[in-house]
């Protein structure tokens, strides 16, 4: 890669993690949600891919997941008690609107079908275009196990967070509904691991540094003891 190609690449993450960041100060998400699900994500990512590039990419698209919400009104976005009919309807454009900002980045293609496809469900009730199955792309399948995951143990202003476990027997319970029963069987799979993660709200920036001899996500200490 240039030095030239490899400045606008930094450019480009930099612009992505500040968009992600300032969403989530907009949500008053404290604890960084997006880049959680971002690092989370890659954890049952590298079970299936190898390809770092393909490994940024879900990671890109799980990072700026939300990056609609930009265009929904704070009256909606912050609405402490439940939307009516017409605020979600709003709010059911922010994939779309997420897939033209994040479309516009070059080199974010695959991110931005995670994002547009991010509140699709395996059964195909998702929206907003109603896919199903392998129709939506595998970072997005991977992404809704771990998008729910976090969202369960997060403390939210109607509730204190959800144990672990309590997460777990959901995501099991939609497991061929909501969710990729793949998707679910690799969230089986690394249950130590993002046990531990969850745990810690563990959340490792991501480096985009290509010259690393080792893909691009976080590696927690479990991880790091069994290497």
């Amino acid at each position: 890669m240039s030095e030239e190609a490899d400045i606008l690449e930094r450019a480009d993450a930099a612009f992505a993690e500040a968009l992600a960041e300032a969403l989530d100060v907009r949500e008053h998400e404290t604890g960084l949600h997006s880049y959680r699900v971002a690092c989370h994500t890659l954890i049952l990512a590298r079970r299936f891919i190898a390809d770092p590039d393909q490994l940024r990419q879900i990671y890109w698209g799980s990072l700026l997941h939300d990056a609609g919400k930009i265009g929904v009104s704070d009256s909606i976005l912050l609405k402490q008690g439940p939307l009516d009919e017409d605020e979600w309807r709003e709010m059911r454009t922010h994939p779309e609107k997420g897939y033209r900002i994040v479309s516009k980045i070059p080199g974010m293609e695959e991110a931005a079908e995670i994002v547009l496809s991010h509140e699709e469900r395996f059964d195909g009730s998702g929206y907003p275009r109603g896919l199903h199955g392998e129709q939506i792309c595998l970072g997005a399948r991977l992404f809704a196990v771990i998008d729910t995951l976090d969202a369960m143990t997060s403390d939210r202003p109607y509730r204190k967070a959800l144990s672990f476990d309590q997460a777990l027997a959901e995501i099991v319970n939609m497991s061929g509904t909501q969710f990729d029963p793949v998707a679910v069987r690799a969230f089986l799979a690394e249950e130590r691991v993002l046990r531990e993660m969850v745990a810690s709200k563990c959340m490792h920036p991501y480096s985009s540094d290509t010259s690393l001899a080792i893909p691009p996500y976080p590696v927690s200490s479990y991880e790091r003891s069994s290497l």
